[in-house]
């Protein structure tokens, strides 16, 4: 097997309730979810990243809240991996480019949160680093951004970077399409 799942932050505080809410987070985590359960019923391996944030005046993601926990919609299992990061980059500062290597990984299929901020980065990188990626635009959320003092929603975020990202660094499918192409062994 030369792909594996890489869920990217979908912790609690980016669901209702947490301390930086995303649009459409919910449908995201569920559509993770759904590629979860047909990655495990492949035996497809699965690596959980979760955010922990070291950085001075944090208001998300801080250590020893709930927050930080990974979301119920795709509660890691016990074999699964689950690596800690401190930055955007899913492989700065942590073992996954490592962990990639030894299990003879060259695909990722990539869901996640932020979609402009953690998603974007890792994918990049993962780009950069030989990885083939496939992008799940709709088991990724992101939030309105402010930019030159003009709003720009989470759709239109969305929208530009996946657009982006579609363009060079990854293929962008949806959730649908995704679990089919599991089912019949990509």
């Amino acid at each position: 097997m030369d792909t594996a799942l890489l869920l990217i932050d979908i912790q609690n505080d980016y669901f209702p309730g947490g301390k930086m809410e995303l649009m459409g987070a919910e449908q995201a985590g569920e559509n993770a979810g759904k590629l979860l359960s047909a990655c495990r019923d492949l035996s497809v391996p699965v690596i959980h990243i979760q955010h922990f944030s070291l950085r001075p005046g944090s208001t998300f993601f801080i250590p020893d809240t709930p927050g930080v926990d990974i979301h119920s919609s795709v509660t890691p299992l016990p074999e699964e991996i689950v690596l800690r990061k401190h930055y955007p980059n899913s492989f700065r500062g942590t073992e996954l480019e490592i962990v990639l290597k030894e299990k003879d990984i060259n695909r990722l299929i990539v869901a996640g949160m932020m979609t402009h901020m953690c998603v974007d980065t890792t994918v990049r990188a993962a780009f950069d680093l030989g990885f083939d990626c496939t992008l799940i635009h709709d088991a990724c959320a992101t939030r309105d951004l402010v930019w030159n003092d003009q709003m720009v929603s989470a759709q239109q975020v969305q929208s530009a970077y996946m657009a982006a990202l579609g363009s060079v660094f990854s293929k962008v499918l949806n959730t649908a399409e995704m679990v089919k192409k599991i089912r019949e062994g990509f």
